[in-house]
């Protein structure tokens, strides 16, 4: 309806105006985990705000109109680095996004993705969220004190590409989040042994890469409201990386290093001693249900090839039954 409406205040130059009673026929897809605390709902409102913002030829900002959908979605509008304002209105409307760097900011950036569990998780995100509002003494102080501070401080270690203070402060945004979850009434617990044994990991590899001098190359991790591990990570560690995941959480004997390892390929690499050393002995098989090797995107594009279209261009229906119309 907020598309419609925008569309309504244009005027269309060789459209019927019957355009604003299409009846839109909307078919969606994820490739990813859903409802599983990685902000599906995140990407799929931004997709579709997007998607009917072009066949309404509505221009401008969209990003508040993606928020009704998701919160997160007014971030994925855009590409690169993006920053959501809160805003000071009663209604929200002054609560949008907007783009703060491009994806090659920092350069080379690559992004890995530890998914623990790909279920729908117990908690979702609104509902937790709700109580953590009404019961956490810490969200109170994280909303007073400690959101602002660190933004401002997010803000300027990204102005001067400064790696190792933006690693510091997503790491910790990310903890006191999680922090928070655990001081509401009954407890939101979204990260498991193994999303610990993730962070433990990084904090070790870091931990290496200050004593070697080498703080430009430290990696970073943030826990949306679920167990799975986001990484961002230098490009020129990304195959260091992959390759200490791979022995520090071994996929189980059913699956392939293909299935296991999704999205950009990357060449096996032999560690040095420093880096074998971080990894346990005791290491067990199938605590990760696989990795998604990524990078930072350009938001949300249109796909001009009909061979990619999810919807049959003669009919209008969806060409897979996977597909959610």
């Amino acid at each position: 309806m907020a598309i419609r409406r925008r569309a309504s205040k244009r005027k269309f130059e060789g459209y019927d105006e019957d355009i604003l009673n299409w009846h839109v026929h909307i078919c969606s897809v994820n490739n990813f985990p859903t409802a599983a605390g990685l902000a599906s709902s995140a990407a799929g409102y931004a997709c579709l705000v997007f998607a009917l913002g072009q066949v309404y030829g509505v221009e401008g900002d969209l990003s508040s109109i993606a928020r009704q959908g998701s919160g997160s979605a007014c971030r994925s509008i855009f590409g690169g680095l993006v920053r959501w304002y809160k805003g000071e209105l009663e209604d929200g409307t002054d609560s949008i996004a907007r783009s703060i760097a491009p994806a090659d900011h920092f350069s080379d950036l690559k992004v890995i993705i530890c998914v623990v569990n790909a279920d729908r998780k117990k908690t979702g995100s609104t509902d937790g969220m709700r109580r953590t509002v009404q019961t956490s003494q810490l969200m109170q102080h994280r909303v007073k004190e400690s959101v602002k501070s660190r933004i401002d401080s997010m803000m300027e270690a990204i102005q001067e590409k400064n790696w190792s203070s933006f690693c510091d402060l997503t790491i910790a945004d990310s903890n006191e989040m999680h922090a928070v979850c655990q001081d509401t009434f009954p407890p939101c617990v979204y990260m498991t042994d193994t999303s610990h044994a993730v962070t433990s990991l990084i904090h070790q590899y870091n931990e290496l890469k200050i004593a070697q001098g080498d703080i430009n190359h430290k990696v970073c991790y943030t826990f949306d409201a679920g167990p799975n591990a986001c990484l961002f990570v230098p490009g020129a560690v990304a195959e260091e990386i992959l390759a200490i995941l791979l022995l520090a959480f071994p996929p189980d004997s059913s699956e392939t290093p293909d299935e296991y390892v999704r999205g950009i390929r990357v060449k096996p690499i032999t560690l040095s001693k420093e880096l074998m050393s971080l990894i346990d002995e005791d290491v067990k098989s199938g605590r990760l249900k696989y990795l998604i090797h990524t990078k930072v995107g350009d938001g949300p594009q249109i796909i001009r090839d009909a061979a990619f279209s999810l919807l049959d261009q003669a009919t209008g229906l969806p060409k897979s039954a996977g597909c959610i119309s």
